[in-house]
């Protein structure tokens, strides 16, 4: 075994550490080399960073659906729930607590009486001209320590991890 930061990782024969594809002789992973951890820790620090720098008002998901609504000038929640890649319940519960803070309002559909359009209010307008410019340093801040090309190969990798799972990134939000 070799030691790295006081936690023991596996090693074969010539010493090298072990890679994830020999697990099964091992009883744990080394969690700084496993992806999974990595992106866990990597969303901690990314709501650390939207407290410090956007403050407490609103989450980065709350964030995710008023920037929606901008862009498509108002959806359903079932079109929220598939730009943000989110179930029912939550976008259920997100529209909700905007709602009662004034930053979106619901509305029949003139098209379709059975369906709900979700759209910015003047209020929710505003909080997002608020937010965007925090959320771009969010966004530089996570990213600092990255070239350009690196940033562009974070957004592509993690971009592929999605689609390979189903989850695409929308393009378009």
């Amino acid at each position: 075994m070799t030691q790295r930061s006081g936690v023991a990782a596996p090693t074969d024969e010539a010493g090298d550490v072990g890679q994830a594809g020999d697990v099964g002789a091992r009883q744990s992973l080394y969690l700084p080399e496993h992806v999974g951890f990595l992106i866990r820790r990597a969303q901690q620090v990314h709501l650390a960073v939207w407290a410090e720098e956007a403050g407490q008002g609103l989450s980065n998901v709350q964030f995710g659906v008023l920037n929606v609504l901008y862009r498509t000038g108002g959806a359903s929640q079932r079109e929220l729930c598939d730009a943000l890649d989110l179930d029912r319940s939550t976008v259920a519960g997100l529209v909700s607590r905007l709602e009662a803070r004034g930053l979106v309002e619901r509305a029949r559909a003139a098209a379709d009486r059975r369906r709900n359009v979700v759209r910015l209010t003047e209020a929710g307008d505003a909080e997002l001209r608020r937010l965007v410019p925090h959320a771009a340093q969010v966004d530089a801040s996570l990213t600092a320590g990255l070239s350009a090309e690196e940033r562009a190969t974070l957004r592509r990798l993690l971009t592929r991890v999605l689609d390979t799972h189903g989850h695409h990134a929308p393009s378009d939000v």
